[in-house]
């Protein structure tokens, strides 16, 4: 049996990945008690690209192997909230002062000048290829939709779908302001534009005289069609913000049948304690589930020139799974004017998170946030855990603790997919030069 991962056996068939450490909320069926900190030492047993079984550490030495020496194992991550269509824009139209503001101002610029079929498909397809480098199978991106961009955008998406299928399962939603849903010729057309190309109905939603009606509205299409839903909600730091309570309230309200999904809710952590409990009840009686964007609230957020931010951005996560609310973390924006950095890379973003958050002591159930959680949340229970039957598609790290698995950036991780290892090499940033001259 080699020591080390650097080359899986050469055409073998069935192998095992010895003395592996594994989250243990990754796992159906613990072949052991996992430790204090929720690790399992675990024999894992690939055949023909499948996990044939998950047994005691040391258990399996019948056939070739990899002693991966206490090296960590997760399954591969599920990213459930992203903006592929608007990624890697910043250099020809960065965010001219870092506020939530000033984002949206130059987003709205860029996509009118510049976001071509031909942009918006090659910008998506660079980011595809650094999230699956990364060890991303499933992926959820928003799309900007306010009209005419969802005539473009949305084919792009469905041909990217069709290119990536095998590599990343992709989903999409729509995001365009919530007052469009009062438009109703509008509303019908771009619920019938996800309908056709097997979305999911999205909006940002903000405090406005008629939010109801158009939550309404926007529910009761949604339900016809068949579609999920997914807001951007609350994304700000003003306490009065409520919208996260209005969207709990439509939903019990509508008796809405499918899954809602809620995302970044950043007011909810500067409200009143006693309103931020009722808020977080309501949500947890209607079965909404809230993902968390750390390190771009943390960027947006709070920000003011000249003075030290006095707060983390983030939403009240602790407090939500506390009330068996369905919670995730995600990567949103990469290399745009809303965040300037990023990669899509959900260990990077899982680390952040473990900072800004504080999601340690313990750390063990928190891991689920970044693969097992998300891919129930939009239903894709497939992904995200490791189990005899599914696919090996794992990534294997050289970490055999937490402290050693969020200290580095584990660049050099092996990304297994149907129990192969694939080509890590990320795209380079060259690639794009000639979209970037700055739009007007």
């Amino acid at each position: 049996m080699s020591k080390g991962f650097a080359v899986l056996p050469a055409d073998a068939p069935r192998y095992v990945l010895a003395n592996a450490t594994v989250p243990g909320v990754f796992l159906d069926d613990l072949p052991q008690p996992p430790d204090s900190d929720g690790l399992v030492s675990a024999d894992i047993v690939v055949s023909e690209g499948v996990v044939e079984r998950v047994a005691p550490a040391g258990s399996e030495t019948a056939f070739p192997g990899i002693d991966l020496d206490g090296g960590m194992v997760w399954p591969t991550f599920v990213d459930m909230h992203t903006h592929i269509d608007k990624g890697h824009i910043w250099p020809r139209k960065p965010n001219p002062d870092g506020t939530f503001d000033g984002a949206l101002e130059a987003v709205a610029a860029d996509r009118e000048a510049e976001w071509t079929a031909g942009d918006v498909a090659r910008r998506m397809d660079f980011s595809l290829r650094a999230a699956y480098a990364h060890g991303t199978s499933l992926l959820r991106t928003h799309l900007d939709s306010s009209p005419p961009q969802h005539l473009i955008s949305w084919p792009v998406f469905a041909e990217m779908r069709e290119r990536w299928a095998g590599r990343i399962d992709l989903q999409a939603v729509s995001i365009l302001p919530i007052d469009l849903f009062l438009d109703e010729s509008f509303a019908d057309e771009i619920t019938g534009v996800v309908a056709e190309f097997g979305g999911v109905l999205g909006a940002v939603t903000f405090m406005m005289p008629d939010l109801d009606i158009a939550l309404d509205g926007m529910m009761r299409r949604a339900a016809e069609a068949g579609l999920d839903l997914d807001f951007h909600v609350d994304e700000t730091g003003d306490p009065s913000a409520r919208s996260l309570r209005a969207i709990a309230d439509g939903a019990i309200r509508n008796r809405f049948p499918g899954r809602i999904v809620a995302g970044h809710c950043c007011s909810l952590a500067v409200q009143p304690a006693e309103e931020a409990d009722a808020t977080m009840e309501r949500v947890a009686e209607a079965g909404i589930a809230v993902v968390s964007l750390p390190m771009c609230n943390m960027y947006l957020q709070d920000r003011v020139a000249g003075r030290t931010p006095r707060w983390r951005g983030v939403t009240l996560l602790h407090e939500l799974m506390a009330r068996d609310v369905s919670v995730a973390v995600a990567s949103d924006n990469t290399r745009d004017p809303f965040y300037a950095y990023g990669d899509l890379d959900m260990l990077e973003t899982f680390r952040e998170a473990v900072r800004i958050i504080q999601l340690d002591h313990p750390i063990g159930a928190w891991a689920r946030l970044a693969s097992r959680a998300p891919a129930g949340i939009i239903g894709r229970d497939d992904h995200g855990a490791i189990a005899a039957g599914r696919a090996a598609d794992l990534v294997l790290f050289r970490a055999r603790t937490w402290t050693e698995l969020l200290a580095r950036p584990q660049a050099d991780r092996t990304v297994l997919r149907a129990g192969a290892a694939i080509d890590r090499t990320l795209p380079d940033y060259r690639e794009l030069d000639d979209l970037m001259r700055p739009s007007a």
